[in-house]
């Protein structure tokens, strides 16, 4: 069942409908906030649009960089497990 959880981002509360542990929202909250804090120290805009918008694609490329590491490292095992089976065939 969802709930209410009270949530803080660029100082404005929020109530979050959600399903989730109230301290796991808390925690993706305060990530989110983070991130706005460090677009709002590294830019002049103070339009909130966009600071959001700058704080979804800082989000968003972290995001994309790590599913693609982990796509790069899952490629790796898969091809150390199958030189692994060769290397066991050849032995059989």
């Amino acid at each position: 069942m969802k709930k209410a959880i009270e949530v803080s981002i660029m100082g404005q509360k929020f109530a979050v409908k959600s399903d989730s542990n109230e301290d796991y929202v808390v925690e993706v909250a305060g990530y989110v906030d983070n991130k706005v804090n460090e677009v709002l120290g590294n830019t002049k805009s103070v339009a909130s649009m966009q600071v959001a918008l700058l704080t979804a694609m800082n989000i968003a490329d972290e995001f994309f960089k790590f599913r693609n590491d982990k796509a790069e490292r899952l490629g790796k095992v898969e091809k150390k497990i199958q030189d692994m089976i060769e290397l066991i065939d050849l032995h059989v």
